[in-house]
């Protein structure tokens, strides 16, 4: 151990603190339908849908996925466009896939079981230091530390570390205080209680100081600093980038979708022809070039449907839908023309998600 973390810890009671926060997470835990039992699989599927989503939005899902693919075996043999389409909405589809690629090398190379080897579950794709962590303490009961920005926010205060946890060397020193406080006999429920605690109680603002569990253990509550701590820095603001989209319905009633390409941004999912925006001209005019020259066709910009902005951590689109017909056959890879009842089986992203709702709509694109 460091001598900064043997300094951090110089007076903090690691028994006392542990006997505390695990009787209180035994008391107080949620009940969440991961909790139901130690399945690693069903941890592992929960620590990555509940990556940058809240919880209430993750039940569903969560549930939905598990009754679909309710084993290694399942999630690993089926099609990825079926385990894309059971995460449309969740956003982030990266983590799908990864997740799916991960679960075939577990059963394929370890007869269908989540390794309980450090070094082994941190080679799998998509599994980084704070899964690894929740999957070998949570279901296997290894101590190993599980520190995310919830945990390093509730550590921040009650140690009183002041370093920016939005570098990554603060993370170091995070995982090393985890490692000397964390409980041997029953690490599952400490883990999970700095999970709970930074959920509900240690809140990014107004934190209920009075409510916690661990009052007596935090350093922020006797200095007054918890309204200070953790030190963060600020993000850049997304790039915006116009764009033009557009419902193009063809002489059957049916609507050009295309897929997108396998690898980048919404890798593989389906969405409505469109165009980033040059700045100066029309959007009209630069809609109907894209989709001549694209697709071959001479298509008819009728009206404007809708207008909204979709945010990504680093881009925010500004987008601009438009309904239009064509006529005439489209051969191009990856394209597809599907009639309105039929556009629901595909997985779009949420921004496109919205465009299938205004053509279910009726009236603006009938």
């Amino acid at each position: 151990m460091t001598e900064k973390v043997t300094d951090l810890l110089h007076f903090f009671d690691e028994k006392q603190f542990q006997q505390d926060l695990i009787a209180w997470f035994k008391k107080e835990q949620r009940t969440l339908p991961w909790r139901e039992n130690q399945d690693p699989y069903r941890v592992w599927v929960s620590e990555i849908m509940l990556q940058q989503t809240r919880v209430d939005t993750v039940i569903p899902y969560f549930e939905r996925f598990m009754n679909l693919f309710p084993t290694v075996e399942a999630l690993a043999n089926a099609d990825e466009s079926d385990v894309l389409k059971a995460w449309e909405g969740l956003g982030y589809y990266s983590r799908a896939r990864n997740l799916q690629s991960a679960v075939r090398e577990v059963a394929e190379t370890y007869n269908g079981i989540v390794p309980n080897n450090p070094k082994q579950i941190s080679e799998l794709k998509g599994v980084g230091p704070y899964t690894a962590g929740a999957i070998l303490s949570i279901a296997y009961d290894i101590p190993q530390p599980a520190v995310d920005g919830n945990v390093m926010r509730v550590l921040s205060r009650i140690i009183g570390i002041w370093e920016d946890i939005a570098k990554p060397s603060a993370r170091k020193t995070f995982e090393e205080v985890t490692r000397r406080i964390i409980s041997d006999e029953d690490p599952s429920s400490f883990n999970q209680g700095m999970m709970e605690l930074g959920a509900i109680v240690c809140t990014p603002r107004s934190p209920s100081c009075l409510l916690c569990p661990v009052q007596e253990h935090c350093r922020a509550f006797a200095e007054g600093s918890q309204e200070e701590l953790p030190i963060k820095s600020k993000k850049k603001a997304p790039r915006p980038v116009p764009i033009a989209a557009i419902a193009l319905e063809n002489n059957e009633g049916k609507f050009l979708i295309r897929q997108r390409p396998e690898k980048g941004l919404l890798a593989s999912l389906w969405e409505f022809p469109n165009v980033e925006l040059t700045e100066g001209g029309l959007k009209e005019n630069q809609l109907k070039h894209h989709l001549q020259d694209t697709y071959e066709i001479n298509p008819k910009i009728e009206k404007e449907l809708s207008s909204f902005n979709h945010i990504f951590s680093h881009l925010k689109w500004q987008l601009t839908v438009y309904k239009g017909s064509f006529i005439g056959h489209i051969d191009h890879e990856k394209v597809r023309t599907v009639s309105k009842n039929d556009l629901q089986q595909y997985a779009f992203p949420v921004a496109h998600q919205k465009i299938v709702n205004l053509i279910l709509e009726g009236d603006e694109t009938d």
